[in-house]
């Protein structure tokens, strides 16, 4: 039956309500379920942020750079959300730096120094939200994974492989630790002792020592599981007598099998009604593996053949029979094969399938086999389709034949993925299937061009910009990068691009393996593999079934129009004080302003305009009997939990894989003779101030789990933060340390804060300077001081702070002067990061033409490229001493929400 009687266009909603309102009593009308959507999303629009960085990867001791793109609804620039956060999350899932970006016009700069005190050789996540973006699910926050490597300690250069057999009782590891000079020659017959921990839990340890190719082999087994999947091996080795190189790594596990998933178009396997069936292959690591097979039933026939066509993925087609059962029977790349069962076939169903092959039209078919048909005859259903929270199509008809179809024109949706669903008369979802909406008009058209296309080394760049949208030149605000390709290669398929990310994977849940690949290519070939990405990735942004049902969700976090400091004044007495004066003052800005509490002492003062470094006092004491008042501070939300955080895609060996950028980045900072991760071996000194020197602490144990030196927290602006970050063992969440092993199991319990043997609650760090800290002890129990029994705490944090100097005697008026106000608050908010400038070297003159040496890797950052109403723009720099191809990314967005993205290549000799 074809469809024009049965899809009409949702101009005339009504009159279909009335037709099935007088069949069926106990239906909802279209128009009602399309009304329940449309407010839904009008009241929860959907907050989507983009990350632009200089490069794909960096060194200890460099500067990230980035640029910050938040949009709602159609990719427009946002205005509900004035602030950005940006977590750097390592490989524990310990948070070690949030930026708060201030947005303007949806677009805010940042940057981050990798600062060797916090920052070591590993992956790290860097995650981007609103908090906003915090009343839904993480999976749909910006995340992608960068590799650091080191520049300090590259007279070492080790690379780990490993050969596992795990099982759900015992995980038997082998790995071969091969450890090179950078010149590649081994390091032969060296001693090494390895340890594999997880967080404060020692899994294995041992020692060994290197062959002939400086090869250690570890192997060990452990029937400890669950830590192994997210442990580190911790490598000490032996470079000479008085030389120790660290090395720390991530232990992959594999297990048994390749996880193979099957996706039924539509959502299931029904009885009668043929059906596409997409795969994916997925090794341990999170990334895909290509694979083939046969599709037999329960009798052994054969009843499919199949091959993967794009990373693990591919689709094959079978008729599902009622009573039989599926399996297939696949052979991986690496050779390994298995057996896997397909989903269960359903009795009873309605099916929906989507040809996205043509480029003007989305053709629709819809099945219901016969005894679907049998019991719904004459039935009303709906079909939907939204895109980006607006409901682009709707139509419906009575069930009276098994098969519909119909061609619905693609100038009904925006670029980017389209949710069609099937809804019964009652609003139940009946079948769904997703599919991505390409329109090359619906992109601006960027372009850059050079002065030249090849120049000499320090000679000066001149580069234009066009935008423009469809014909009409477009006024926009751009992002521009250029960097050395010869000294920072990467796959341009695998890169993270304004358009792979706002268009298709923030969308989406779950990892997207060289998302730039469907944008990079336009051929028959790529737009079938985006087709199969769209059958097996999970759409879930909101349900239907809450829509419908009415049952949604609450929403704890309003958009932030700015930072808020918030608190409440009392008396000493505890009481509220109304109509009372508080001053704040900000000395770096040289600012000061004032406000009036309400009638229950609270007090605001928004939008805020601090920067991340930052003091800001408050102050009561202008009030009657101001000495007696005392300000408090209201929290404000911790960082989302990083419980759930899993890294995909980052480099295992990066010492080797990054070779040539760590040589360059070495000769650029010029850092020869730093050895970050070597230890010296010499006399012990006489023993420093600890938890020893405290009587309430004697009865903790002799020796901390873990100590973290003062000299971390030397350049440290925020204690509380810092601290958080360096915490080996410990997870920082509202306010309070945990023991990371029981919080990742559910435990609850904080850990006891001590400074110089005080107890104290966490927020008291706060009056703590970093410059001032001498050490930090870690304990995991409480040994026999009894601290945790007498407070249900779990663990103690002994922070030691440096002797005062012994000086002249003061009076007791000079001590209270001293002592801290009750009506006086002075404390780090946390506010805006300040990007900092990116250093553009001049060659104008002969004399600085010849200075010193140049091998920057990022040769060109600006983040704030604004085309004219001509729809251009114009910049210039310089070229640095690198020769090669230097590429030149320029991204970004119009008022009108229309993206762009160009790529520019020139030559340097």
């Amino acid at each position: 039956m074809n469809l024009r009687k049965f899809l009409l266009a949702l101009s005339i909603p009504v009159f279909f309500a009335s037709i099935q309102a007088s069949a069926q009593r106990d239906s909802i009308p279209l128009t009602t379920i399309i009304a329940k959507t449309m407010n839904y999303t009008s009241g929860h629009p959907t907050e989507k942020v983009y990350l632009q960085f200089d490069k794909p990867y960096y060194a200890v001791h460099d500067t990230i750079r980035l640029k910050a793109y938040v949009t709602t609804d159609l990719h427009v620039p946002s205005q509900l959300s004035k602030i950005v956060y940006v977590d750097l999350i390592n490989g524990q899932n310990v948070i070690i730096d949030e930026l708060k970006l201030h947005l303007v016009n949806g677009m805010a700069e940042g940057s981050e120094i990798l600062n060797p005190a916090y920052y070591r050789r590993g992956s790290y996540l860097v995650r981007a939200y609103t908090k906003w973006m915090r009343n839904f699910d993480q999976a749909y926050f910006f995340n992608k994974t960068i590799s650091v490597g080191s520049i300090d300690d590259g007279q070492v250069i080790s690379t780990v492989s490993f050969k596992n057999n795990i099982s759900d009782k015992e995980d038997k590891i082998n790995a071969d630790v091969v450890y090179k000079d950078q010149n590649g020659n081994p390091y032969a017959g060296k001693k090494v002792t390895w340890k594999v921990m997880n967080d404060d839990q020692t899994i294995s340890k041992g020692r060994g020592e290197t062959d002939k190719n400086g090869v250690l082999n570890i192997s060990f087994s452990t029937d400890k599981t669950d830590a192994v999947s997210s442990a580190m091996i911790n490598t000490d080795l032996s470079v000479s007598e008085t030389q120790t190189v660290t090395r720390i790594m991530p232990l992959q596990t594999t297990p048994p099998g390749i996880d193979f998933q099957f996706f039924p178009e539509g959502g299931a396997l029904i009885e009668g009604i043929r059906s596409r069936v997409a795969f994916k292959a997925v090794r341990p690591n999170g990334l895909s593996i290509e694979a083939k097979g046969k599709v037999v039933d329960n009798t052994g026939k054969e009843i499919a053949s199949f091959g993967s066509q794009h990373l693990g993925m591919g689709v094959f087609a079978i008729m599902p029979e009622n009573n039989k059962t599926y399996k297939a029977n696949v052979t991986f790349a690496d050779g390994s094969s298995a057996s896997y069962d397909l989903p269960d076939v359903r009795a009873e169903g309605i099916n929906l399938s989507v040809n996205n092959s043509n480029p003007d039209t989305l053709s629709l078919r819809i099945t219901a086999n016969n005894l679907y048909l049998q019991r719904n005859q004459n039935r009303a259903i709906y079909v939907m389709a939204q895109s980006n929270g607006t409901v682009c199509y709707a139509a419906q008809t009575i069930l009276k034949e098994t098969t519909y179809s119909a061609n619905i024109p693609k100038s009904k949706f925006p670029t980017g993925i389209v949710q069609v669903t099937i809804f019964s008369s009652k609003g139940s979802p009946l079948s769904e299937r997703i599919a991505f909406i390409r329109h090359p008009d619906d992109l601006l058209k960027l372009s850059m061009r050079s002065d030249k296309q090849t120049y000499n080394r320090r000679q000066k760049v001149r580069m234009s910009v066009s935008a423009k949208n469809k014909s009409l030149p477009d006024m926009g605000n751009f992002s521009v990068a250029v960097i050395n390709e010869n000294e920072v290669p990467f796959d341009d398929d695998a890169e993270t691009t304004i358009l792979s990310h706002l268009l298709l994977t923030s969308d989406l849940r779950g990892y997207i393996e060289k998302p730039n690949y469907y944008f990079n290519h336009h051929d028959e070939q790529a737009i079938s593999d985006l087709d199969v990405l769209m059958l097996t990735q999970g759409y879930r942004r909101f349900s239907y079934r809450s829509i419908i049902s009415d049952r949604i969700s609450p929403t704890p976090f309003a958009p932030e129009q700015g930072i808020e400091i918030s608190g409440t004044l009392r008396t000493n007495t505890g009481l509220p004080v109304a109509k009372g004066n508080v001053r704040m003052f900000i000395a770096d800005k040289n600012f000061s302003t004032q406000t009036t509490t309400d009638m229950s002492g609270n007090f605001v003062f928004p939008d805020v305009n601090v920067a991340d470094s930052s003091k800001v006092v408050l102050n009561a004491r202008d009030n009657p009997n101001g000495t007696n008042l005392v300000l408090t501070l209201n929290q404000i939300p911790g960082p989302p939990s990083t419980q759930y955080i899993n890294m995909v895609s980052g480099i295992t060996n990066i010492d080797s894989v990054l070779r040539p950028y760590l040589a360059m980045s070495k000769k650029q900072f010029n850092l020869p003779h730093a050895l970050t991760g070597v230890v010296i071996k010499a006399e012990k000194n006489e023993r420093r101030p600890g938890h020893l020197d405290y009587p309430a602490l004697t009865g903790l144990p002799l020796d901390a789990d873990h100590t973290i030196p003062g000299n971390r927290f030397a350049d440290c602006l925020n204690f509380p933060q810092c601290l958080a970050a360096a915490s080996l063992g410990l997870t920082f969440d509202s306010d309070n340390l945990y023991i990371t092993r029981d919080y990742m199991q559910g435990g609850r319990i904080p850990v006891q804060v001590c400074v110089n043997g005080m107890v104290v609650d966490f927020p008291y760090l706060n009056n703590v300077q970093g410059s001032n800290v001498e050490s930090v002890e870690i304990f995991f129990t409480d040994g026999f001081s009894g601290l945790n029994r007498g407070s249900n705490t779990k663990g103690v944090l002994e922070v030691n702070l440096k002797k005062a100097p012994k000086g002249e005697k003061i009076s007791k008026e000079q001590l209270m002067e001293m002592l801290p106000k009750p009506y006086v608050l002075e404390f780090t908010p946390g506010g805006y990061n300040v990007a900092r400038t990116f250093y553009m070297p001049k060659y104008d003159n002969p004399a600085s033409a010849n200075a010193g040496v140049d091998f920057r890797s990022t040769i060109y950052w600006n983040a704030n490229v604004t085309t004219d109403k001509n729809g251009a723009a114009s910049f210039e720099f310089f070229n640095s001493d690198g020769i090669g191809t230097y590429k030149a990314i320029i991204e970004g967005i119009d008022k009108d929400g229309n993206l762009g993205r160009y790529v520019y290549r020139y030559n340097v000799q």
